[in-house]
């Protein structure tokens, strides 16, 4: 399989080609383009998530604990006190980066269940749903926000089986297929849930007439 930085690297690279590609052409601002390159690289780092490199998982989870803690301060800014707010999203911070992690690093298997399309998707729901919901971006920004993470966890699984490809000893390595998959074949139930997790989010996504926008619009720009 392919290393942490080459999966951090080649997603990074097409995030910014994409990101600087879609302003030239005046798809987004220039301001847009940052955020789609930063998912992006995310998405291509997202399914080692389950992974045994420590330093993978501290950097997820670390970019997973900003995120919440953002979203936290901005959903109770007007609720909270500004003593308690601050209580409230060091504890959050500290919940997802240390605790959560832990667990989710206990029970996780590396080349599971997240790396599937399965989970490339969830991921792109939850982002456009916390782009829209909570961030209060446009339907098609964020459209193009969970677009761009879903992208970036393809790249990952693609890149993945590539790398189970022994092109100099003409052979295939036994790893290949066990990253770019529907779902986690060996635990259809864990599946079967992330599947109902999606499906849930489903009511709190934007209008799809936006995605389908999106996707008209970037088809007339495809070589």
């Amino acid at each position: 399989m392919a290393d942490f930085r080459t999966h951090l690297g080649v997603a990074t690279a097409v995030g910014t080609l994409v990101g600087l590609g879609g302003w030239q052409v005046s798809l987004w601002s220039l301001a847009a383009a940052a955020p789609l390159a930063v998912l992006m690289a995310l998405g291509g780092i997202l399914p080692d998530i389950d992974s045994d490199n420590s330093h993978a998982v501290r950097l997820i989870f670390t970019l997973f604990a900003t995120l919440a803690t953002v979203s936290g301060a901005l959903l109770f800014q007007e609720r909270l006190s500004p003593g308690i707010l601050l209580i409230a999203c060091g504890a959050l911070f500290l919940g997802i980066r240390y605790a959560l992690s832990a667990v989710f690093k206990h029970f996780s298997v590396h080349r599971g269940i997240w790396h599937s399309l399965l989970a490339a998707l969830l991921g792109g729901a939850l982002v456009t749903t916390a782009s829209y919901q909570v961030f209060s971006q446009t339907a098609w920004m964020s459209w193009a926000h969970g677009l761009a993470l879903v992208i970036g966890a393809v790249i990952h699984l693609l890149l993945d089986e590539c790398y189970s490809v022994d092109l100099v000893g003409a052979r295939v390595k036994r790893s290949f297929g066990t990253a770019l998959k529907l779902f986690d074949y060996h635990q259809p139930l864990n599946s079967l849930l992330m599947l109902l997790v999606t499906i849930a989010l489903i009511p709190w996504l934007p209008p799809w007439s936006a995605l389908t926008v999106l996707m008209s619009q970037g088809m007339q720009f495809w070589p």
